[in-house]
């Protein structure tokens, strides 16, 4: 979850351990690979003034168009792209970076947009598209899978422990008529899942998650691009990596290890995590892991 509130007030997560991990200073060339709408972006600026220039990534028009609104006072140090971090190497041209900042997940604009299709809580289509001139939705997943396939699909990115009992109800209730709406799917989740052991967790919150990483392939060869993202710093550069669920801190818990095997040292022994005063105002912000990686000084 990239940040929370209104349009006016999005408030990123871990911003001071973040620009921290960094090492932000005046100058430089820094990297968000995933900007959404611009909450560290605009701390990366900030603290980077007067002369430290930033490129923005993000495969989403929408929440990028509101990034580049946000950013507008910082222009002439600011480059915003729509695409993928995973082409952070092929954006920057060659040129390498001072940091790289890439915050894993779904913002809350996206979460809090019906008609994008991500959130269980407000009716809206069933689609949870990052970048919606892809083809494939959520509710293709859920009408056409075989009940096995979806079953596993909601155990291994939902790590969902009712996942078989789960995909069995949605095979019934499509058969009767095509799933289409996010409250219908999250009706039929509920009534056929236990209830969480997890105080406030809805029945539907780990179906809807692994189907929204799905539809974006979001753990797609993870590892290895935060490998390459990694590639793109300077001696000296870092990376720093905000994931919210385990399945995304997995992965880059194993792109550090590969990375320190090879001219990088790890910053963070274990991953940050929000303090309770910052979850205490963002309850969005509890999953929260930062890692972060360094690439070495060259020898004089």
């Amino acid at each position: 979850m990239r940040s929370t509130g209104s349009d006016a007030s999005h408030v990123p997560v871990l911003v001071r351990e973040t620009l921290e991990l960094l090492a932000v200073r005046q100058g430089g060339l820094w990297v968000d690979g995933t900007v959404g709408t611009g909450g560290h972006a605009e701390e990366l600026l900030r603290a980077s003034a007067p002369d430290g220039r930033l490129l923005g990534l993000d495969k989403d028009r929408e929440t990028l168009e509101r990034a580049r609104e946000r950013l507008a006072p910082f222009s002439g140090r600011v480059r915003l792209e729509q695409s993928d971090f995973r082409e952070i190497e092929e954006r920057l041209g060659g040129e390498p970076a001072d940091g790289i900042l890439l915050d894993l997940g779904i913002s809350s604009v996206q979460l809090d947009s019906p008609e994008r299709g991500f959130s269980f809580q407000v009716e809206g289509p069933l689609d949870m598209r990052m970048d919606r001139s892809g083809r494939e939705t959520a509710a293709d997943l859920v009408n056409r899978m075989r009940e096995r396939d979806l079953a596993d699909l909601i155990h291994e990115y939902g790590e969902e422990p009712a996942s078989r009992r789960i995909a069995r109800a949605i095979v019934r209730a499509r058969d009767e008529e095509p799933i289409r709406t996010t409250t219908r799917l999250a009706e039929i989740v509920r009534r056929a899942a236990p209830r969480s052991r997890r105080p406030g967790l809805h029945p539907a919150t780990r179906t809807f998650q692994a189907l929204r990483i799905r539809v974006n392939r979001e753990l797609d060869a993870l590892a290895p691009a935060l490998e390459r993202a990694a590639s793109c710093l300077r001696p000296g550069g870092r990376l720093a990596v905000i994931a919210f669920h385990s399945l995304e801190d997995r992965a880059a818990k194993e792109a550090f290890r590969s990375l320190a095997a090879r001219g990088f040292r790890i910053l963070t022994r274990k991953p940050v995590r929000p303090g309770e005063n910052e979850v205490g105002q963002n309850p969005r912000a509890r999953s929260a892991r930062l890692r972060a990686v360094a690439r070495e000084e060259e020898a004089a």
